[in-house]
């Protein structure tokens, strides 16, 4: 038998996931759209794409091919995916074993959703309910009431934990608190809205013990991740952007699921567990070592019983990990920083690959204001019920190549950076339509440290990549604070070319469009 090869994300991308009917366009944009921001973050064409697995739960059949048309017709295999809300990293893991068994150098997963406002309900009422086993092990152990039955099942499941180990209801509250505290820096996500403790708490209850502001919603959006082979990177020099996929697991239900008479089970925890501890024997990494985690929170009761199926604390002590802090910045883990499920939003076929999404991001050091200081080790955790458990690591493919990670505190531009970004995010297609080109921002701050990042105006929405070795059509050099001054109009360009504090080559005469990305002075002139 050969060896697995191994396999890299290079390229990501995602729409701003919406609440349902605020969007005027349809799920074939949205997935063209994630679809065009991964091959543009990877710097390789549709063509190059051998295979593509496309996530989605609610839609006729072949919606994958409606997609995935959009951004060519090639020919390849498309293969669709429904594992409910581990559809996403169902077809991520899809994309990753047709790498890894050496059936293709090239492999896109794409996944998206258009929902109905409101709960989830059954859509086909004349037979057998794939949920008939958990619904009826819920009823024999708790009952029913007239709340949504997947509000029911994780809110039963965090009365089981507050039972057994004196967990309270705080506890969730304070988890919600602080994924609607991240997604604040996510111009990605449905909320970006700071809510207090106490507007949590007060929210209209669901199921005992989840309020309104603890449960994930309905969402519309699209995510989307390019897979290659080490031989793909390296011919294409594609090191410094590469994210290897270490191991992945997906476990689906146990019989202890309904036979234990255990809430917590009923939602996948031994499911979870089993597959974490499948991974961390596979590759030889401990809990301990993980720095950022995105993992499933579609209600705050799971994330907190999560923490411990995923080894990150013992059992029993979620509600001490979330006291000590030890979930978000400055603690032992940084969980959830895309501001999960319950704030960035749930459009189910494409979470797992949002998810792959933000942990590529923080490992490249490309998060902006949300990124995890020194993020090496990453953990992605995605689950549905009914049910499957997808468990994945990732790292830095070829670190020794890679850029080092820009943190925020090292360069002023990054804030501005970052800014340019959800400017590209809100109103891309415009500029790309007016520019028309690539720039590369070649800066030194005032320690000596020198950065790059590539502005991409010229296909797509446009997008900002920090680290690349992209060539531009023009490149820029400069000092960190002069930059600055440039992009805030503070400083005309014309002057600081002929001072030798602005230092061009490639096309000069797109130097002229600079002024379309000074998002905070739109009136100054270069």
């Amino acid at each position: 038998m050969s060896l697995k090869r191994r396999v890299f994300v290079v390229g990501v991308g995602m729409t701003k996931f919406d609440k349902p009917g605020v969007r005027e366009d349809d799920y074939p944009e949205w997935g063209k759209e994630a679809g065009e921001k991964a091959l543009a973050d990877a710097g390789v064409k549709y063509t190059d794409i051998q295979q593509a697995c496309c996530s989605y739960v609610y839609g006729d059949t072949t919606c994958g091919q409606r997609v995935v048309y959009g951004l060519g017709m090639t020919g390849i295999p498309v293969y669709n995916v429904n594992n409910a809300c581990s559809s996403g990293s169902t077809a991520l893991m899809m994309a990753r074993q047709f790498v890894e068994g050496g059936l293709s150098d090239c492999v896109l997963a794409v996944g998206f959703e258009k929902m109905e406002k409101g709960s989830l309900s059954a859509k086909y009422m004349d037979r057998t309910n794939p949920m008939d086993k958990h619904l009826e092990s819920m009823i024999d152990t708790r009952g029913i009431t007239d709340s949504p039955i997947t509000a029911q099942m994780f809110g039963n499941a965090g009365l089981e934990h507050m039972a057994k180990y004196g967990t309270t209801a705080d506890h969730f509250a304070k988890i919600s608190y602080k994924n609607h505290k991240h997604s604040v820096n996510n111009p990605y996500a449905q909320f970006q809205r700071h809510y207090t403790l106490e507007e949590i708490k007060s929210s209209r209850m669901i199921s005992d013990p989840l309020t309104k502001l603890q449960c994930s919603p309905t969402s519309d959006g699209a995510a989307a991740a390019v897979l290659v082979s080490e031989d793909f990177v390296k011919r294409h020099r594609l090191e410094s952007k590469a994210v290897e996929i270490l191991g992945q697991e997906m476990v689906t239900d146990t019989p202890s699921s309904f036979t234990s008479k255990s809430d917590m089970k009923l939602v996948g925890t031994d499911m979870t567990r089993i597959a974490a501890e499948r991974l961390y024997r596979k590759t030889g990494i401990t809990p301990t070592d993980v720095d950022v985690v995105e993992l499933h929170d579609c209600f705050s009761t799971n994330e907190l019983i999560t923490y411990e199926a995923l080894g990150l604390c013992q059992p029993g002590e979620g509600g001490a990990m979330v006291d000590r802090g030890d979930n978000t910045y400055g603690g032992k883990y940084v969980v959830n920083p895309s501001g999960g499920l319950e704030s960035k939003g749930h459009p189910l076929g494409a979470t797992g690959l949002a998810q792959c999404a933000e942990l590529t991001w923080q490992l490249r050091g490309e998060a902006g204001k949300r990124q995890v200081p020194k993020a090496k080790l990453a953990l992605q955790h995605n689950i549905g019920l009914g049910g499957a458990a997808v468990v994945t690591l990732y790292r830095l493919g070829f670190p020794q190549t890679s850029s080092k990670q820009v943190e925020e505190g090292d360069f002023e531009c990054a804030a501005m950076f970052s800014e340019l970004s959800n400017v590209l995010r809100k109103d891309g297609a415009a500029i790309v339509k007016r520019v028309k080109g690539t720039f590369s921002f070649r800066v030194k701050n005032s320690t000596g440290r020198e950065a790059v990042w590539f502005v991409n105006c010229k296909t797509g929405n446009g997008s900002i990549e920090s680290g690349s070795t992209q060539k531009a059509d023009c490149t820029i050099t400069m000092s960190d604070r002069d930059l600055v001054d440039l992009l805030t109009g503070k400083l005309n360009g014309q002057k600081a070319f002929m001072q030798g504090k602005l230092k061009l080559s490639g096309n000069m005469a797109l130097a002229t469009k600079l002024k379309e990305l000074q998002p905070s002075a739109p009136t100054s002139r270069l």
